[in-house]
């Protein structure tokens, strides 16, 4: 019992900071962010290569 909590305990700022990560990707895509992140990405690579 007391090494699961010990485990527990060590993991779950990052399984917290993974949850909130998922949750703001989802709420992004649900807002529908995702098209204005593709066409940056594709503008800064555009401009990295000579192309934009």
């Amino acid at each position: 019992m007391i090494r699961i909590r010990r485990w527990l305990l060590s993991r779950a700022p990052g399984l917290c900071a993974a949850l909130l990560g998922i949750f703001m990707m989802i709420y992004g895509l649900w807002r529908g962010e995702g098209e204005i992140v593709l066409a940056k990405a594709i503008r800064i690579c555009m401009e990295c290569i000579g192309i934009g």
